[in-house]
């Protein structure tokens, strides 16, 4: 009966979520762009007191541990695990893309695999493949779409595309077995299955040294042009 609180800052969506026992009880989440850091903080205070709770009430904090957004990741962990600290709660990390294959699979009733995608650059993206039961059948990895993507396994399966970097794709994925889910968003909702799972299993993350998972080290941009 764990009552967990469930943070996404892995894409441009900022996303918080109170669960108890895996069902979301409240909600609050941005789709503007990124303000996380603007944003995350006054979430979670203002899902907090508007339940009636504190951090002390909580059974523990879970956090997408990525792959996706470096500033955007840093912001979620950073602010996650201070609330560990300052409360003394354990940390969980739920890996963005198996949290968008799990809520997509429950929604299915046909077998297939699963094919979770996030934005990179250009006509790259984060991605894995999981069948229904969750099992990676293609680990988490930065791929470069091109003609023939995933041929291998569109032969022999049906495969399911989703995430906000399949849209720029599926002109060049183009298999009969290939079938795209428009709409499918990061969410701290989506998280919150496998985090009552890794709370019931004891799964937790060492406070003072866990990192998200970035796949790719950041890189900085240069202004074009200098401004005096």
């Amino acid at each position: 009966m764990a009552l967990i609180l469930n943070i996404d800052t892995s894409t441009d969506i900022c996303s918080v979520a109170i669960a108890r026992e895996g069902k979301v009880i409240a909600l609050k989440e941005n789709n503007e762009g990124f303000n996380h850091s603007t944003l995350l903080g006054v979430y979670v205070d203002d899902l907090l007191k508007e339940n009636s709770l504190t951090a002390n009430d909580l059974d523990a904090v879970a956090v997408s541990m990525g792959p996706g957004s470096y500033t955007g990741l840093r912001i979620g962990v950073s602010l996650a695990k201070g609330i560990c600290f300052g409360a003394g709660k354990p940390l969980i990390a739920v890996s963005t893309l198996e949290a968008l294959a799990n809520v997509i699979a429950a929604g299915k009733s046909e077998e297939g695999y699963y094919c979770p995608m996030i934005d990179a650059r250009r006509m790259e993206v984060y991605t894995a493949v999981f069948d229904r039961e969750g099992i990676a059948v293609r680990d988490i990895h930065a791929e470069v779409i091109e003609e023939g993507a995933f041929a291998d396994l569109l032969d022999g399966h049906k495969m399911f595309f989703f995430g906000n970097g399949s849209d720029k794709v599926k002109e060049v994925i183009r298999h009969p077995n290939a079938e795209f889910i428009p709409g499918v968003e990061t969410s701290a909702a989506n998280m919150t299955l496998l985090a009552e799972r890794k709370f019931e299993a004891g799964d937790f993350e060492d406070v003072a040294y866990f990192e998200p998972f970035y796949l790719k080290d950041f890189v900085a941009t240069v202004p074009k042009r200098k401004v005096l």
